[in-house]
């Protein structure tokens, strides 16, 4: 009878421990999906190393590679999140072979790719970053918030100190010098946004208006430039598989965001692929990797992606925050006044 109970009584603690075991798993699990976007990394790392390409779910939930799907096909497998008047984010369900860990990791938590397009004659283009002291390191949720953007997203590289690397103009302000290796841009002139080599600073007349440089440049008359497939040099790594996040525009001047989302990790060759599909006609890459944050808002409040911690202090390179000095804002434009009632 005493054995019994005994073995009742340890039966019991081993359960509580157990269970103690599981909640604190449960916590500490939460706690990396939320400060650190564990699911999404843990997707990403299973594929760092993979040289296998990218697949994209077309239409008919059929699976193809970036370069063999057809623009057909990648525009039937967008799924729509969000759409309002001259807006629109959709998504991509993307996947890529790398072993027994990358098939679990895309099977449980799967990965994704974002694309949110605007159309200029509802919003307005501008760089965002704050004032006060001037370049502050900041996040793409807090410049949303301070300039009531409908989407915003992290722009220039930045030195380590966290000092933008380019130009950036703000109100027709230059207020950071050019960096001389970047080759991309984007920019507003006339009230119109452009995204893609900075040759079109030349192609546009007038004065730039906002704007900041961006690296690489990877598109121009829907033509790849042949250097995203080349060897990598001490600022571009192409074949990299990471974070990405293209900016380009169509020929009627929709603008384009190419953005990875949970998991959606891509090589540029990759990501240009998908913009060549989708009809961009001039691209560049704003910074991404690590640094990659973009907010977007819905109906439903705001929504944000960051690609790793940007909220907790760490010293550790693999857990430091992330923030970034200067981001891209859209804003929808004021409406047009057209009668003015007699006072």
């Amino acid at each position: 009878m005493k054995k019994t109970k005994k073995a009742a009584i340890n039966w019991g603690c081993f359960k509580a421990l157990l269970l103690l075991i599981l909640a604190a798993g449960l916590v500490l699990w939460l706690c990396g999906v939320w400060f650190f976007n564990l699911d999404s990394n843990l997707v990403a790392l299973s594929v760092r190393d993979s040289k296998e390409p990218l697949l994209i779910r077309g239409s008919g939930g059929q699976w193809k590679e970036a370069p063999k799907i057809t623009a057909a096909e990648i525009s039937q497998g967008l799924i729509e999140r969000h759409s309002e008047q001259g807006m629109k984010w959709s998504t991509l369900k993307v996947s890529r072979e790398g072993g027994t860990a990358a098939k679990a990791a895309h099977k449980i938590l799967g990965a994704e790719v974002h694309v949110i397009t605007f159309s200029p004659d509802h919003f307005e283009f501008m760089t965002s970053y704050e004032k006060q002291p001037k370049f502050a390191v900041t996040t793409a949720a807090k410049r949303m918030e301070a300039d009531n953007l409908w989407f915003s997203i992290t722009a220039n590289f930045r030195d380590p100190k966290g000092k933008p690397l380019g130009w950036v103009w703000h109100e027709g302000v230059q207020v950071n010098p050019s960096f001389p290796e970047w080759s991309g841009c984007f920019f507003v002139k006339g009230g119109l946004p452009y995204f893609g080599p900075k040759s079109l600073l030349d192609d546009i007349p007038g004065p730039i208006e906002e704007g900041t440089q961006g690296y690489p440049s990877v598109m121009k008359n829907h033509t790849t430039f042949s250097y995203v497939s080349m060897k990598p040099d001490k600022f571009f790594d192409g074949s990299k598989i990471s974070y990405r996040s293209l900016a380009g525009m169509k020929k009627d001047g929709t603008i384009v965001f190419i953005v990875s989302g949970d998991g959606g990790v891509m090589n540029v060759a990759e990501v240009s692929e998908i913009a060549r599909k989708l009809e961009v006609q001039h691209a560049t890459l704003l910074d991404g990797g690590r640094a990659l944050q973009y907010s977007i808002r819905t109906e439903d409040g705001p929504w944000h992606f960051a690609a790793l911690n940007t909220t907790l202090e760490f010293k550790h390179r693999w857990l430091e925050q992330q923030l970034s000095p200067v981001f891209i804002g859209v804003r929808r434009r004021a409406p047009n006044i057209i009668y003015m009632p007699a006072r």
